[in-house]
């Protein structure tokens, strides 16, 4: 047996082992792993996995296709005067009221109609393509992992040290998560109370020269690299803090999130936080019959929107708000039409949820179409692939090049405008040719634009979370390249607000946070 498959099969198959990591700390992430610029070098993402698969129809109800929903799971729908209205379209479960919030605030942003072609709708499958982050049945790297791989083809030798003593990931629970999984081990750390410092037993281990004392050998060090981040993260904990009031007690993924706002604010220089709630497999009993507010999933959904909302609020309280930017997923949504059981079964695409003040909040796509009679098992059709989202958050959170993001992934990945809007200062940080650089973002008056445009007519227009346009910035002909353009915001009231550019048959779009004077 090799050794990266020795090494992948201890950490998979071990829940008594929660250590199979990495040591970057955020020099190394910027130098070898992300080549971050100064803009990108702190910020971390938080991906909260919903396990089991996420009845999005019930979660964002597409309320222009109410009508239609109605007939297909009259016994489980809500009534629509219930729904929490986010647009005259879209309403949440009302048991979302932390998440609504979030979204009046410009804080979160739904992608509607996330999944992959030809939809697997096993459990084990599907979550081994959102983790891979490929069709591809032999891929056995996370999507992470084979970047990393790509950057440290010799780890993990030589790691932690004085200079990378960090890891780069954070898998909250027992186990590592499969996402980091590079070939010869996996870029993180399982933690479930990082005020418990893990300390495993190191002694014995010495390699008498065969083949196995090389494997023995190779898990002395592993445990020795599991003590020393078990040192690290146990420290941060503790010099860290957690400011909010929201956090339910009896909310595990609350205290999860907890953690990871504690770890961050103790100094942690982890770029990945992977979180789970489990129960999402929502075949019966999905409602309750005699409350239709009540039931399995409505539990789950309170516990996830709460559990942000709380992570949100601390981040605001600790300062850090503008480091952080958070997704949920899960493996696949569930069938349009509901079964005999109170319940629904395993579908295809479904929506999804960004978080954070440097998200570009709203919502993102269309509501799925819901004809009124349908194929038997019916799930909805994908229109954004899973994959464009991580894309699209490496180039535009950590600030990946756009060719070195493509080469992770089989498919030509189109890319979404979904994070990085949080930029201060007037320096001069390079624009990509497809970015739009707002600068002070947020900001009480006026602000910057840098934008490369083509030679032609080119408009800007600052627009409403209604779309309805509030600012006419410009409307003329431009040269080729890069502009810096001011626009005047005064006048119009603190909140969130969208500027639009149209030039050369595209559309780009950046998220701006008018505050008040």
């Amino acid at each position: 047996m090799k050794r990266r498959r020795f090494i992948r099969n201890l950490a998979l198959g071990s829940a008594s082992l929660p250590f199979v990591s990495n040591g970057f700390g955020m020099q190394a992430i910027r130098q070898k792993l992300f080549n971050f610029s100064t803009g990108a070098e702190d910020r971390v993402l938080v991906m909260i996995r919903l396990n089991g698969g996420n009845d999005g129809l019930n979660t964002v109800v597409p309320i222009d296709q109410y009508a239609n929903l109605m007939i297909h799971r009259s016994e489980i729908i809500l009534p629509q005067n219930q729904l929490l209205t986010v647009t005259p379209e879209v309403g949440f479960h009302p048991q979302m009221q932390g998440m609504k919030d979030l979204f009046d605030q410009g804080k979160l942003s739904v992608v509607q109609n996330v999944g992959y072609p030809d939809q697997n709708r096993s459990h084990f499958r599907s979550m081994d393509i959102w983790t891979s982050g490929s069709l591809d049945v032999n891929e056995t790297r996370g999507w992470l992992g084979r970047y990393f791989d790509s950057y440290n083809p010799t780890y993990p030798s030589g790691y932690p040290n004085a200079s990378y003593p960090d890891p780069f990931a954070i898998s909250m629970g027992s186990e590592v998560t499969a996402t980091c999984q590079g070939i010869a081990a996996n870029f993180s750390h399982a933690v479930s109370n990082p005020n418990n410092a893990v300390n495993l037993y190191q002694g014995g281990f010495s390699n008498d020269g065969s083949y196995y004392g090389n494997h023995v050998e190779f898990v002395g060090t592993i445990i020795e690299q599991t003590n020393s981040f078990g040192q690290v993260i146990h420290s941060a904990a503790q010099a860290g803090n957690s400011l909010s009031a929201l956090y339910d007690p009896t909310n595990t993924l609350a205290t999860q999130l907890k953690y990871v706002a504690q770890m961050i604010s103790g100094g942690l220089k982890t770029k990945v936080y992977v979180l789970s709630l489990g129960g999402f497999d929502t075949h019966d009993n999905q409602a309750d019959a005699t409350n239709l507010q009540a039931g399995t999933h409505a539990g789950l959904l309170k516990k996830v929107s709460d559990a942000i909302a709380a992570f949100q609020d601390d981040l605001q309280l600790l300062g850090l708000e503008q480091r952080v930017v958070g997704m949920t997923f899960s493996e696949f949504g569930r069938q349009i039409e509901s079964n005999a059981s109170l319940g629904t079964d395993h579908g295809d695409a479904a929506p999804l949820f960004l978080f954070g003040t440097c998200i570009q909040s709203g919502i993102i796509g269309p509501n799925p179409t819901i004809a009124s009679a349908l194929p038997d098992q019916a799930g909805i059709p994908m229109q954004v692939d899973f994959r464009d989202v991580y894309a699209s958050l490496l180039r535009d959170w950590f600030q990946v090049p756009s060719n070195e993001v493509q080469q992770l992934f089989s498919h030509q990945v189109q890319f979404y405008s979904l994070a990085g809007t949080c930029n201060v200062g007037n320096e001069e940080i390079p624009v990509a040719e497809e970015k739009i650089l707002i600068y002070p973002n947020p900001t009480p008056s006026n602000i910057f634009i840098k934008v490369n445009l083509a030679e032609g007519m080119a408009t800007a227009e600052v627009r409403d979370v209604n779309g309805a346009t509030v600012r006419q910035v410009f409307n003329q002909h431009y040269s080729d390249g890069l502009h810096t353009i001011p626009c005047d915001l005064e006048g119009l009231p603190a909140g969130t607000y969208f500027l639009t550019v149209i030039n050369a048959g595209r559309t780009r779009v950046e998220k701006v946070v008018k505050t008040k004077n």
